[in-house]
């Protein structure tokens, strides 16, 4: 019996991993592709006439366990593949693809949804089962149900194609991050590097049977090396080996990827009726149009240039007057600014990461959720993992009910694709009266534990982990009646809202007196070190808000407009940049071919969420600072309104239920330190 048909008979119903074989997954997918056939056939076959309930909330409940089993699925392509999950995927997708079209198109099952639309003026739903109803229309006429029948095929074969697409694309990235690594064997070309780093080098060394040191292109390896080692030459080598994945014109290339996937996205939106892909997507953003977007994204970039080439100037004087450099290149940049951010603040990540053991910092994100949210999290050993180093929780609230499950994934593995996201292996509903909850997890690449010091996270890497967490946060404290409307089922403008906002308390003293004590004596963190990085914040504030301004921009170059006559991406990519551009390009590197947001996760048309949600972040934290940052009543609005809310409301009016006013850019440019207070 395959373990993946039956809901899981586990504490929690979690996922049952070590029982999991991968050759279930085919089967298992196929079948309950068809068993959830049989249940949309149900609604379509049934001879009343169309209702709520036995249309619209039938389709949404319709399902479930092929929902589970796909998720838990996909989770582990990201976070613990292997060539044969790959295989699997690749054979998987299309399937699925196929089987959305199957739902979307079905003409049957899309008059009853049409029906219970135009009828719902007299129906008397709440807001969250009208949210529901015209997020299920517009999800078969944004998907091409009044389309002609030829069309409706062109459209099957376009997402087939495009779901094959951005899965190549994922992998070839994959496969090029694991397969460079520079290997060291005089020591002296570790100059500069720090002793932690050091030994992780050696280790990994070790791991594959060699002397020396091994450096790679994964998060810990890669960024230590490109802020402290004082050898350029191979911090170029490291630079453009990372900057050249699937530029290679080797088997792993996307330069054709990219233009297959622009222009499939360009066709379907067309097929659609919209104008370009950005059209398609803006549609349900709170930023609404391309024109919006794009002029939030250069109004944020005249303010932020200036700055920006003001801090640039700063730096080429700073790396001149140290080491008579001429001319800075990208490889550049990490290390002088860390150098110059040392001479300003004497500040560096060594210092502080003493203070920031990988546990206390984990525990410290509790504490702070349990003094704003009242939720607790004890660590359990009943709940089945996918990897050893996997840790799990329960977390219930101050009454003691379950509020969700919590797994953590903190270190790199070559079976783990680089960065760090929240991910959710079962979304939180109401059925039956009962509330099933979610289970939530988060998964990182921070350095690991060595053999003499345990895993010391930089800051960056602390603020990251607050980050996955504030999305975690979002998901755990779901409290909606459909799952489809649940946790961070909201729009992409809006999700990183409760992510970003929970960055702001590491920089504030009461929160790092919480977790910021010293892995050895216990010394909680100097006040003297929180003044700093409070100073240091704005640090080249202008140089990063430049930085991720050019990636936005890019990306609608990609989808906001018509791409068919690209036929090259470096020059496309370099027009984009033109605008943004510090530093001098590098002819071996392109972007593009490894920008994993756009081209295989969700962030087409939505790179410029991060900076949209920053704005909601910066000006909600204002709200917390003017009340005291665990001050219960404001918390207790942002988990009624925000947190707890998902898609069932339209996202500006929660946040203005929450705020009480729209939110105001200014709070971003003031908190970056790019307009005076």
């Amino acid at each position: 019996m395959n373990i993946l048909l039956k809901p899981f008979q586990t504490p929690f119903s979690t996922a049952p991993f070590s029982k999991i074989k991968n050759e279930d997954f085919l089967p298992a997918i196929t079948t309950l592709i068809e068993e959830t056939k049989a249940e949309i056939n149900a609604i379509t076959s049934n001879p009343e006439v169309p209702t709520y309930k036995n249309t619209i909330e039938a389709l949404e409940f319709s399902g479930a366990q092929l929902d589970r089993v796909t998720s838990i699925f996909f989770n582990l392509n990201s976070a613990e593949t292997n060539d044969d999950i790959q295989k699997i995927a690749q054979e998987v997708s299309p399937l699925l693809s196929e089987f959305g079209n199957d739902i979307t198109l079905n003409e049957a099952l899309f008059k009853r949804v049409k029906a219970v639309y135009e009828s719902r003026e007299s129906l008397h739903l709440n807001a969250e089962q009208m949210m529901l109803l015209e997020k299920q229309y517009k999800s078969f006429s944004r998907n091409g149900a009044n389309l002609a029948e030829d069309k409706k095929q062109t459209l099957r074969a376009l997402d087939k194609d495009l779901s094959k697409l951005s899965l190549s694309f994922g992998e070839n990235v994959l496969a090029e991050t694991n397969a460079f690594e520079m290997h060291i064997t005089d020591e002296n070309d570790l100059s500069g590097l720090p002793e932690g780093a050091k030994e992780a080098a050696k280790q990994l060394a070790e791991s594959k049977d060699k002397d020396g040191w091994i450096i790679n292109l994964d998060y810990p390896s890669y960024i230590p090396f490109m802020t402290y080692a004082d050898n350029r030459e191979l911090r170029k080598k490291l630079a453009i080996a990372f900057g050249k994945r699937g530029f290679g014109n080797n088997k792993f290339d996307n330069q054709d990827i990219v233009l297959n996937i622009v222009k499939k996205r360009f066709e379907r939106a067309n097929l659609l009726g919209y104008k370009t892909h950005a059209n398609f997507v803006l549609e349900e953003r709170m930023a609404k149009t391309p024109e919006n977007v794009s002029e939030f994204l250069n109004e944020l970039l005249d303010k932020a240039k200036p700055a920006a080439i003001n801090e640039l100037k700063n730096l080429e004087d700073f790396a001149k007057e140290l080491d008579n450099i001429d001319r800075l290149e990208k490889w550049d940049s990490g290390y002088y600014a860390e150098k110059l951010k040392q001479k300003l603040f004497d500040l560096d990540d060594e210092k502080l990461k003493p203070y920031f053991q990988l546990e206390n910092v984990t525990q410290g994100a509790f504490k702070i959720a349990e003094k704003l949210y009242g939720l607790h999290f004890e660590e359990v050993d009943t709940i089945d993992k996918y990897h050893e180093e996997v840790s799990t929780y329960k977390v219930t609230n101050d009454k003691g009910d379950l509020v969700s499950i919590f797994y953590a994934d903190f270190f790199p593995r070559a079976g783990k694709r680089n960065g760090a996201w929240m991910t959710v292996y079962k979304s939180q509903y109401i059925k039956n009266n009962e509330n099933s909850r979610p289970h939530i997890s988060i998964v990182c690449n921070f350095t690991k534990p060595t053999k003499s010091k345990p895993s010391l996270l930089t800051f960056n890497e602390v603020t990251t982990l607050f980050h996955e967490f504030g999305h975690a946060l979002h998901g755990m404290l779901a409290n909606t009646t459909y799952p489809s409307l649940s946790g961070t089922s909201v729009f992409w403008d809006f999700v990183e809202l409760p992510s970003q906002v929970m960055e702001n308390w590491c920089f504030e003293k009461e929160a790092l007196e919480i977790f910021a004590t010293h892995y050895k004596t216990g010394e909680v963190i100097p006040m003297a070190l929180v003044s700093k990085i409070k100073e240091s914040a704005t640090f080249h504030e202008g140089m990063q808000t430049l930085r991720q301004l050019s990636f936005g921009l890019l990306d609608m170059s990609w989808h906001g407009q018509d791409p068919s006559a690209i036929d090259n991406v470096k020059t496309h990519e370099l027009e984009a940049f033109e605008n943004t551009k510090l530093y001098p390009d590098v002819a071996e590197n392109c972007m593009s071919t490894a920008f994993s947001h756009i081209f295989q996760g969700g962030y087409s048309a939505g790179y410029y969420s991060y900076k949209w949600a920053e704005v909601l972040d910066a000006d909600a934290f204002e709200y917390f600072k003017e009340e005291g940052i665990f001050n219960t009543d404001v918390a207790k609005k942002f988990k009624e309104n925000v947190l707890s809310q998902g898609g069932t409301v339209d996202p500006m009016v929660l946040y203005k239920r929450f705020r009480g006013k729209e939110p105001q850019p200014e709070a971003l440019l003031r908190r970056a330190g790019l307009i005076k207070k």
